[in-house]
């Protein structure tokens, strides 16, 4: 495809709907929260929506256990809100991206329902039942990601079914056409009301082993990091009849046009890319959370970005997230001088970035007291501080009570200083991060070597990180400072001089620079080579 296709050239925002912005006062977002808000979407200069799941359902799992795919959840609103909202995102020249939940339903969805109701049942194969194993216990060692073991057994059928989350979410059966054909239609659904895409939960877990055999033990199992890694996950996960699965997805979007498919994807990078296809038949940007899991070191950066770079298929494009609704916040990692350099980073390598809701102000790690917890992996595992609860704590956009978010109790705690950390408080700041992320898309935005050009690496001593952006004759340095001391990067040989065009900082823009440049503490400059 070429490069000037929307989710090629543009910004993925992604918005946790029951913490965006609540109208009707029950301390819960909704989608007319959403639509409220999107002129500080259309301000800030994002090309797209991610919308986390809004479907009808008990949530358990907040929303991620789906009783019905083709409908809204009354807590989010009717499909006439879903509607307008739609209307009003693409009025401002912005895409819609959903959240698709495949991997299970919720236990209250008809399909299960009808599934659990007997043996015999029309249904029965859409799910994975087995029979238990010959002392009574599970078919295998496979355990759920949330906790515990991964089947529950049915004491109506005399049957274990499997979950790789919550026994609230069973798993559905992916080798089945029938659940095959009755998904795609749920896909068909939503692009009929003008979904632009979909950003695909957990997709590597869709196939599982044919013959259920048990996952091998995990020889640097950590207690402290919960039942999910007490084996590896070898033949619960990453089947490789999973490809044709998501080639039979990218298929139903082909039938439509300009459409995007994403895939929530846990692995290394190597197994990652497999998920382009073969012949790039799958998910067009198999998403890439390295960045999360990595030491937020200058030199393993720069080896991460140089072996991704190297891994992606020809005609595959890259794509960088720093955080979602699953993982600590950036500002929580790194603290908050390093999040600007991180809002750089993102913005400038090669590849479609994908931004989370509050960063762009700065939120960081919100504790939640014991009493307000919400998050099932918490309470099943409780102790370890697994539960994503801190990431997923209201937006806030202005001083007052409960940030603006809501007039009423918010489902979690809001941040204690969003008295000062706030969308109307920062916009006023010009060196506020939120200042600087837009700053950041709006150059962006003019310059092509940054949203299309190609990546050439330049610069690494363990502290500082250098590397071009290059496109039609334009080159752009952008060297990052990893650390709170001072450090020089040198210009290219073949470039020794240049004109500073952004900082992370507010002074230096029009600044020239020969031979090498300096780099502040916690800095990350923009450099026009000439």
């Amino acid at each position: 495809m070429p490069e000037t296709t929307w989710w090629k050239h543009g910004i993925v925002y992604q918005i946790y709907p029951r913490s965006f912005q609540d109208t009707d006062g029950d301390g819960i977002g909704d989608l007319e929260g959403i639509r409220r808000r999107l002129d500080h979407l259309a301000w800030l200069g994002v090309d797209a929506v991610w919308v986390s799941p809004i479907y009808p359902s008990p949530m358990a799992d907040f929303g991620y256990d789906v009783a019905d795919y083709c409908g809204i959840d009354p807590m989010f609103g009717t499909m006439d809100d879903f509607d307008r909202l739609v209307g009003e995102i693409h009025a401002r020249g912005l895409k819609l991206i959903l959240d698709f939940v495949p991997n299970h339903t919720s236990d209250q969805h008809p399909w299960f329902q009808e599934s659990r109701r007997s043996r015999s049942s029309p249904k029965r194969d859409w799910y994975i039942w087995r029979d238990a194993a010959p002392d009574g216990g599970p078919p295998n060692n496979w355990n759920s990601n949330f906790g515990g073991s991964g089947w529950e057994w049915d004491e109506a059928t005399g049957q274990y079914y499997y979950h790789a989350f919550l026994k609230e979410q069973p798993d559905l059966n992916w080798r089945n056409p029938e659940v095959q054909a009755a998904m795609h239609d749920v896909l068909r659904f939503w692009m009929r009301r003008g979904v632009d895409g979909f950003r695909v939960d957990v997709i590597w877990h869709l196939m599982k082993d044919a013959t259920f055999r048990d996952n091998p033990p995990n020889p640097a199992y950590d207690p402290s990091q919960g039942d999910i890694n007490k084996t590896l996950q070898v033949y619960s996960t990453d089947q490789p009849e999973v490809h044709d699965i998501v080639a039979g997805m990218r298929s139903v979007l082909e039938e439509f046009d300009d459409r995007v498919l994403i895939g929530e994807i846990y692995l290394p990078v190597e197994r990652l890319v497999a998920y382009y296809g073969e012949n790039l038949e799958g998910a067009h940007l198999p998403f890439n959370f390295q960045l999360i899991h990595m030491a937020w070191d200058a030199g393993d950066i720069a080896a991460l970005v140089e072996e991704y770079e190297a891994a992606i298929p020809k005609g595959g494009w890259p794509n960088w997230v720093l955080g979602n609704h699953d993982q600590t916040r950036i500002a929580g990692r790194v603290g908050p001088a390093q999040a600007r350099v991180a809002a750089m980073l993102l913005l400038t390598l090669r590849g479609t970035p994908t931004m989370y809701y509050g960063d762009e102000i700065g939120i960081g790690r919100v504790e939640i007291p014991p009493g307000a917890v919400q998050d099932p992996w918490e309470k099943n595992e409780p102790g370890l501080g697994l539960g994503r609860d801190p990431q997923r704590t209201p937006m806030q956009w202005e001083g007052s009570l409960h940030a603006g978010f809501t007039t009423g109790r918010p489902w979690l705690p809001v941040a204690p200083n969003a008295t000062v950390c706030n969308v109307a408080a920062l916009a006023k700041d010009q060196g506020s991060i939120l200042t600087l992320y837009r700053r950041l898309i709006e150059f962006r935005r003019r310059h092509p070597a940054l949203s299309i050009g190609s990546y050439v690496g330049a610069h690494v001593d363990g502290k500082a990180f250098a590397y071009e952006r290059r496109h039609d004759g334009e080159r752009l340095l952008i060297a990052l400072n990893f650390c709170g001391e001072a450090q020089t990067v040198p210009l290219p040989d073949d470039a020794p001089d240049g004109r500073i065009l952004l900082s992370t900082a507010l002074d230096r823009a029009g600044e020239p620079a020969s031979g090498e440049v300096g780099l502040r503490p916690d800095e990350g400059l923009v450099i026009q080579l000439e």
